[in-house]
């Protein structure tokens, strides 16, 4: 179910209206950036035009994202979903593929910091050394 459906018809409005508002001022702030690199000028008509095509475009991306999950039976879209939608545009898609493997690298690096911590607050022991320790203790009792 698209996040919409469960807002009301004016609520549904208000958002439409502010995210369109919020696109059309980072849009404005893109052309300023490249009219004091470029040393050109932008009109309000065409700043305006170009917010209303971007708002489009990404509700079609938005669209596209939510289908490509919905089609791998998923309700959540993921980087491959992101990836699929980039797929024409080799150094976006190449960008993404970047990130994405940055994250997932970063992502990884946190849960071995946890699990350190985790062990360390169990006993100063790492997973392998705990199993040592139980191993050295069934031994001796044996014994």
């Amino acid at each position: 179910m698209a996040a919409g459906a469960a807002l009301g018809g004016e609520e549904q409005q208000l958002l439409t209206q502010r995210l369109k508002a919020a696109v059309h001022y980072t849009v404005g702030c893109l052309c300023q950036e490249v009219e004091e690199d470029k040393d050109v000028q932008f009109s309000k008509q065409s700043i305006a035009a170009i917010a209303e095509i971007t708002f489009g475009q990404c509700e079609i991306f938005a669209k596209d994202l939510e289908m490509f999950a919905r089609h791998a039976k998923r309700t959540t879209v993921n980087t491959e979903d992101v990836k699929l939608l980039a797929r024409r545009s080799n150094s976006l898609l190449k960008y993404i593929t970047q990130k994405s493997e940055e994250l997932a690298s970063s992502n990884m690096e946190q849960k071995e910091k946890k699990k350190k911590k985790s062990s360390a607050a169990k006993g100063g022991r790492t997973p392998g050394e705990q199993e040592a320790a139980v191993t050295e203790n069934e031994d001796s009792s044996m014994a």
